[in-house]
């Protein structure tokens, strides 16, 4: 059989030629066999009715088989002729025939060299767009965050308004002045701590000497 892909009819006829011709040739073959078969029940079936008849089955089955191979033999030659026939002539596509769906190849052609440019475009914008999508989950993730930063202060902001109202309504003022002072008052606490801490540690030593 041919060994020529051929890519193009493939792609009008949707099967390769010469897979058609493969089915085309076991069909044949196929009846070739039964043909033959039925051929060598008739004849067992004569020879039964002719009486004194001492041609055996097993003679007629080697002759079956010999006249069998000797049609295969002359129909493979046939076939041979009929296939390179048929993929020349019917399921051939000449060279200047183009198909409706590459018709666009024919109003813009273009070379290897401007092919390989568009591939090459064409794997950066790739690569830009996977960059991009990175970009976008990294985005969503500080969003998600920016999210729950701000529930956060939103509940120190109520948290604020809360101190605020009962400040208003113990007398205690403005919230932001009151909240200056309990910072100041908290600051010199702290320096009267560090200098308890400190003096209690001098007292501590001195008892250790004596």
């Amino acid at each position: 059989m041919s060994v020529d892909p051929m890519v193009y009819e493939a792609q009008f006829f949707g099967f390769t030629p010469q897979t058609c011709m493969l089915r085309v040739y076991i069909a044949f073959q196929d009846y070739l066999f039964e043909m033959m078969l039925v051929v060598e029940g008739v004849m067992l079936k004569k020879l039964d009715s002719i009486p004194g008849c001492k041609i055996s089955p097993s003679k007629i089955r080697k002759c079956t088989e010999k006249f069998l191979l000797f049609m295969k033999e002359h129909f493979d030659k046939l076939f041979s002729k009929m296939e390179e026939m048929l993929l020349q002539l019917v399921l051939n596509i000449p060279k200047n025939v183009l198909l409706p769906e590459d018709k666009v190849q024919e109003q813009y052609p273009y070379s290897e060299e401007e092919f390989q440019a568009l591939q090459d475009e064409l794997q950066q914008l790739q690569q830009q767009c996977r960059a991009q999508a990175v970009l976008e989950q990294e985005l969503r993730a500080e969003l998600e965050e920016q999210k729950v930063v701000k529930a956060e202060l939103e509940k120190i902001l109520q948290c604020f308004d809360g101190l605020e109202n009962i400040c208003r309504e113990h007398g205690a003022g403005n919230f932001k002045e009151s909240f200056a002072l309990l910072t100041q008052s908290s600051k010199k606490l702290q320096d009267v701590l560090k200098e308890v801490e400190e003096k209690s540690k001098k007292i501590n030593q001195h008892d250790q000497l004596m």
